[in-house]
C-alpha cells in the first residue's frame, strides 16, 4: 500500500553526538542504510515533531526511550505472528517531509508533549485525509491529555474524538483484544502500580473520516512501546507484552486493509 508513488531515492542526514534527523531508517547501532530498494510493503516508521522534548530521534533524546529496542521486537513479532513483509529496520521521519506520504501507518508517543507547528499540523491532516493512519502511544492522565489535544485540535478542529466500541474491527483484525486491562510503562511497574499521574483507565480512543475508517488510534492511559521493549525481559510480566503485542498487530493489519 502507498499513499503516493515512493520516492526513488531517500535522502540521508546524520548529525554528531549520536542525535540524527531524520528521514532515514535506523538500525539498533543507529547506523542507516543507504539503500534506496531496501523499501518492503511495511515499516515501522516513527515520526519526529515538534514538541516539549528535543525534536531529534536518538539515545540523546529522553521521549524516546524506548529505542531501539521496542521497535525491533515488534518488527520481529510482526513477522512471526502474521505474513505482512516488514522492514528489517525502523525508520524516523518528520511531520514536514514528503516520505510522510509513502508510509501507511506512523508511530507517535509522548504525545502529551507535542507541540505541533501549523505546517506540522497541516502535513499531518492531509496524511490522514489520503488514508494513512496514526498510532500514538504512551501519554498518560488528565494534563498530557489537554496537551496532546492543544495540537490535534489545529489538527482536525472539524472531528470529534470518541472512545473505540469492542464492536469495532479494530479490536479483532487478528486477535480478540480486552481494551479494559493496563499495558503500564516501565516506571509504573518499578513503583508498583499500572497507572502515571491520574490516568487510572486504560482508554482507547480514536478519529475517523467520512466513511467510518479509523484514521488515529489513541492509546491512553498505557505504554505499549515499553510493553514491546521488554518482550525478553523476565521481570516484566508476560500478560502485558502480549497484550499489547496483539493491539499493535490489529493496528497493522488495520492500517494494510483499509
Amino acid at each position: 500500500m502507498r499513499i503516493t508513488k515512493i520516492n526513488s531515492a531517500v535522502l540521508l542526514i546524520m548529525l554528531v553526538g549520536g542525535l540524527a534527523i531524520a528521514q532515514d531508517p535506523w538500525s539498533r547501532e543507529g547506523t542507516i542504510s543507504t539503500d534506496p530498494n531496501s523499501y518492503a510493503e511495511f515499516a515501522f516508521t516513527r515520526i519526529i515533531f515538534e514538541s516539549g522534548y528535543q525534536p531529534l530521534p536518538g539515545p540523546g533524546n529522553t521521549a524516546w526511550r524506548d529505542w531501539p529496542d521496542s521497535d525491533m521486537h515488534f518488527i520481529r513479532g510482526i513477522r512471526r505472528l502474521t505474513s505482512v513483509d516488514i522492514e528489517d529496520q525502523s525508520r524516523a521521519i518528520r511531520l514536514t517531509g514528503e516520505q510522510l506520504f509513502d508510509r501507511p501507518w506512523i508511530y507517535a508517543l509522548e504525545v502529551g508533549t507535542w507541540l505541533l507547528t501549523r505546517e506540522e499540523a497541516d502535513n499531518l491532516r492531509e496524511y490522514l485525509l489520503r488514508g494513512g493512519f496514526l498510532v500514538v502511544d504512551d501519554f498518560h492522565g488528565s494534563v498530557q491529555w489537554a496537551g496532546f489535544m492543544r495540537s490535534m485540535e489545529k489538527v482536525f478542529p472539524d472531528r470529534a474524538i470518541v472512545d473505540i466500541s469492542e464492536d469495532d474491527a479494530i479490536m479483532s483484525m487478528h486477535f480478540d483484544v480486552d481494551g479494559s486491562r493496563p499495558i503500564p510503562g516501565i516506571m509504573a511497574l518499578r513503583y508498583g502500580v499500572t497507572f502515571e499521574h491520574d490516568g487510572y483507565t486504560p482508554t482507547w480512543r480514536g478519529i475517523y473520516d467520512d466513511d467510518g475508517r479509523l484514521m488515529v488510534i489513541i492509546n491512553f492511559n498505557v505504554d505499549l512501546g515499553d510493553a514491546w521493549e521488554m518482550a525478553d525481559e523476565a521481570w516484566y510480566p508476560e500478560r502485558y507484552t502480549s497484550l499489547a503485542y496483539r493491539f499493535g498487530v490489529n493496528y497493522v493489519l488495520y492500517a494494510m486493509t483499509h
